[in-house]
């Protein structure tokens, strides 16, 4: 008959074996799911993406003197194109915000576009996008923050450090979002 040390010293293995099991499993899952929540994210900044050229131009077929405002949109487009991860993302999308809240308050200070019926079906479309946005925002930062949280408490910091878990960015509004834009016309 085996000795009961041993199969004391066999039961803690497997507990551990299955700690760990456990622990890794649920960090991919939670990692997943902030990668999933990030997508969610990128769905509605490309819809704002496809809808903003369509205001774009049928504000300009009016206004041709904002080109500044069009550039600034069309090269923000382009740097989120070019943009390889959620952070330069994140800034690219910044860029456009800007771009995008000169062109609105250009719009509204503008009473003939106002009256443009297409206008104001994409203003309320996109209406709607920056209240999508802010909803996947919001649920990325709660992902990333449930996700930092397993990452960062003990014991699972340490499972979290072997594997190669480490915290993710929170989603943080550009520097200067919180001034209204200045439109000089």
């Amino acid at each position: 008959m085996k000795s009961p040390i041993l199969w004391v010293v066999v039961g803690v293995v497997l507990l551990g074996a299955l700690y760990l099991g456990g622990t890794y499993n649920g960090l991919v899952a939670m990692s997943e799911g902030v990668d999933a929540q990030w997508a969610q994210v990128e769905s509605q900044y490309q819809r704002r993406f496809d809808l903003i050229p369509n205001l774009v131009e049928s504000v300009k077929g009016i206004m041709e003197q904002e080109q500044e405002v069009f550039t600034a949109i069309a090269d923000a487009r382009t740097r989120y194109a070019g943009a390889a991860t959620p952070d330069a993302k994140a800034a690219a999308v910044g860029e456009l915000e800007s771009a995008f809240a000169r062109l609105l308050v250009v719009v509204e200070n503008y009473p003939q576009l106002r009256s443009v019926e297409s206008v104001n079906a994409l203003i309320a479309e996109l209406a709607g996008t920056e209240n999508r946005i802010s909803v996947e925002r919001m649920r990325y930062n709660e992902a990333v923050r449930d996700y930092n949280v397993s990452v960062k408490t003990f014991p699972r910091t340490l499972v979290a450090s072997w594997f190669g878990f480490g915290p993710r960015t929170l989603f943080e509004s550009v520097e200067g979002a919180s001034q209204a834009p200045e439109v000089n016309l």
